[in-house]
């Protein structure tokens, strides 16, 4: 039998012993060396030989991680190993450390219950190091510490043994410091990392050694010869002494939950139904003989077996044939084969019970952050990415033939990755994909073209804007074409604690009835508009406050469908809205439905609508990225003319050494081409990296100038309507 097939059959043997299951993902910046450190564990299941460990990087199959060096997408694993004379199993998931595939991370986060956090000795804490530790602690997810690539800091920094141990010490406490402010307020002790404690590990993933405290009690290896051994690059002699396997198990076994105990704490937070019904106390039981309930948190596409959802069951056992209830389209599906992921490779398995992750097939019309479940139930939290595509691009089929083909393989792409925004016009041939990123829009671009196999041409990245309101604007009334229906509405900005719930993930889309309102209420809207709300929309909320208005009821989803087109292209330059609030005060609708269609309806309550936002004083909002730099001191002059002249503000300077690290906030749109001029302006010396830094108002010389290019753009004339336009 080969040995894949023997670590298949033990694998499914040991899915059964829940005590003995970690579920956990390997968290990092880019190029910390989270799959480098993947390469030791697979290798010590017995996947691949232990001395291409490091070099063969086994979890980036994909032929664009090869080419590129970079994760782009999560890897799903599962693997057995000894501990202390017992067999345990790793779900391990592999995570990008590229912003623009954070998305992958955050939805990987609701499936394991603990995170490895890789971070480089000599970069240290990165930004998204920050990031991924925060979407740790949100999910309840414990995080364990893994400083690598230390032989840098003594080949390279020329660092002694104190040296060093003071750049530890300085990493360990920027970690707790993460821990003290967003972890759970009743783990944060416990969950606080120490050397003592043995939850930090030092090594180095690519030669393949490391040394915990506990670790050199063992093995008796003082700091002072890893010291000495490192120095003279004597790694042979350190991966004989303190392998890093060795290490990096112990802190797993020992340090992060099994699922029994992790989903009694977890499932609190990420499922808001009743928990003392039975599927509520079967899940923080992890129960394997309750109700299924399974949460997809990424879809691959097969070839052959099409969708493909990955994710975690908390309770229940799944197997072919199961009969599943998904939440959001109320259908029940029958399970075509449940499976395993080993790297590439998806291997078809009896069945897997509770507390496990899992690929299924045979569902269909799914997405990311679906619940599925035998019977119903009450759905799981959206998963809330921390990031918007703020980069766009037109993409047109050079053949017209191919047409179909790439509005199927856009809608299939938006699928296996929620970041990535499509939206497709069927009449024009033209498409429009946004994105986290120019390297995320250049991903898929590679997919549709060579994966995929439709040739495409593609226009130059844009940026995605927002409308937002300055104001409150007056009472105005609406009316249908034929006069026979009347509207009277105000739109006003949103209450700012409100919208900081919409961007935290506290309030979204999918909520509904008392839950909505109780969350509505906490963030701070008034109780009586909150019971009211008739639809909440990509942060924006239709409140109806008449009273006594007949027929209503009756025309509810054309009044929806109305706001919802007016919030998703606004009238300055038809760009999402957001944090608008309509308020419906009254109406007079007409008794015979023939003359309340959507011809007449529609315009009633968009054109008030859009009249309000632009008395109330709607204005652009640019997306914003948070800047590092890090670059010898000699160039900081050339690095701040660079940057300043992009229109980016600089927060923060350190100097650390003869290095200097800059921090900025720039707008998107002044980021495109900035790599050229940042290495010509530092030589080709300088490092950076950005994050999302969420929208700001764009500066007032540049709404005009801004409005007219993106109205042209659309084909629309440049001079924006006022609000005559639309008031009779």
């Amino acid at each position: 039998m080969a040995r894949k097939e023997v670590v298949v059959e033990e694998v499914t043997h040991l899915m059964s012993n829940r005590d003995h299951i970690r579920n956990m993902g390997i968290v990092a910046h880019v190029d910390h060396g989270k799959t480098t450190l993947s390469d030791s564990l697979v290798a010590v299941a017995g996947l691949i030989s232990r001395e291409l460990a490091g070099a063969q990087r086994v979890l980036d199959y994909d032929p664009q991680e090869q080419a590129r060096g970079i994760t782009i997408k999560s890897a799903n694993i599962s693997l057995g190993f000894d501990y202390d004379n017992q067999r345990y199993i790793i779900n391990m998931i592999d995570t990008p450390g590229h912003v623009d595939f954070s998305g992958h991370v955050t939805r990987a986060m609701r499936a394991v219950d603990g995170v490895i956090v890789v971070i480089d000795s000599v970069e240290q804490i990165m930004p998204q190091t920050e990031t991924v530790i925060r979407q740790a602690l949100k999910e309840r997810v414990k995080p364990v510490l893994f400083i690598n690539k230390m032989d840098r800091l003594i080949n390279e920094l020329k660092l002694d043994a104190n040296g060093m141990q003071d750049r530890f010490i300085k990493i360990i406490s920027g970690v707790n410091k993460l821990i003290d402010n967003y972890g759970p307020p009743e783990f944060k002790e416990e969950w606080r990392i120490g050397v003592e404690k043995g939850n930090v590990a030092f090594g180095t993933g690519f030669h393949k050694w490391a040394i915990s405290y506990p670790q050199m009690q063992k093995s008796k290896i003082s700091f002072k010869e890893l010291y000495e051994l490192c120095s003279k690059e004597d790694h042979t002699t350190l991966r004989a002494k303190a392998p890093i396997e060795d290490v990096i198990l112990e802190m797993v076994v020992k340090h992060l939950p099994d699922p029994v105990h992790a989903q009694r704490y977890r499932i609190p937070v990420i499922w808001k139904g009743d928990l003392d019904s039975p599927i509520g106390k079967a899940m923080q039981e992890c129960d394997p003989k309750g109700r299924a309930a399974f949460m997809i948190t990424a879809i691959q596409m097969d070839e052959h077996a099409g969708e493909v959802a990955v994710g975690r069951i908390y309770s229940g056992t799944l197997r072919k044939g199961s009969e599943l209830y998904l939440a959001s389209t109320f259908k029940t599906e029958k399970l075509q084969n449940v499976s395993i992921y080993m790297g590439p490779d998806r291997v078809i398995v009896d069945e897997v019970p509770a507390g496990n992750i899992v690929a299924l097939v045979g569902l269909k019309d799914i997405f990311s952050g679906e619940t599925v479940s035998e019977g119903e139930m009450s759905p799981f939290e959206k998963i809330k990415h921390h990031s918007e595509p703020v980069v766009t691009k037109s993409v047109e089929a050079k053949n017209p033939r191919d047409l179909v083909k790439l509005i199927d393989v856009l809608q299939k792409l938006g699928k296996e990755d929620p970041t990535l925004r499509v939206e497709i016009n069927p009449d024009t041939g033209e498409h429009l994909i946004s994105g986290m990123g120019e390297l995320h829009l250049e991903i898929i671009e590679y997919k549709i073209a060579n994966e995929r196999g439709v040739p495409i041409t593609t226009s130059q990245p844009i940026v995605v804007y927002e409308e937002a309101l300055q104001g409150k604007g007056p009472e105005l009334e609406g009316k249908s074409p034929n006069k026979h229906n009347k509207f009277k509405l105000e739109v006003e900005p949103m209450e700012e604690s409100v919208m900081k719930a919409f961007i935290d993930g506290t309030i979204n889309d999918t909520l509904k009835g008392k839950d909505l309102i109780q969350r509505l209420v906490e963030a701070g809207l008034d109780r009586d508009q909150a019971k009211k709300v008739i639809c909440v929309h990509r942060n924006n909320l239709f409140i109806d406050t008449s009273k006594g208005v007949q027929f209503l009821q009756e025309i509810k989803e054309l009044l929806i469908q109305a706001f919802e087109e007016a919030v998703d292209q606004g009238p300055l330059a038809k760009e999402k809205c957001v944090g608008v609030k309509v308020l419906l005060t009254d109406a007079v609708i007409h008794v015979d439905p023939a003359h309340r269609g959507p011809a007449q309806i529609l315009p009633a309550l968009k054109r008030p609508i859009y009249a309000g936002m632009i008395m109330a004083g709607t204005v652009l909002m640019e997306p914003k990225q948070k800047l590092f730099i890090n670059a010898p001191a000699d160039y900081m002059s050339a690095i701040i003319n660079s940057v300043q002249g992009r229109r980016g503000q600089i927060v923060d300077m350190q100097q650390e050494g003869e290095a200097i690290a800059v921090q900025a906030i720039v707008p998107v749109a002044a980021m495109f081409g900035f790599a050229s001029d940042i290495r010509g302006a530092s030589q080709g010396r300088a490092v950076w990296y950005y994050e999302y830094a969420g929208y700001e108002k764009l500066p007032a010389s540049q709404q005009g100038p801004t409005i007219a290019a993106i109205r042209k753009r659309k084909g629309e004339p440049e001079n924006p309507p006022t609000a005559k336009d639309f008031i009779d």
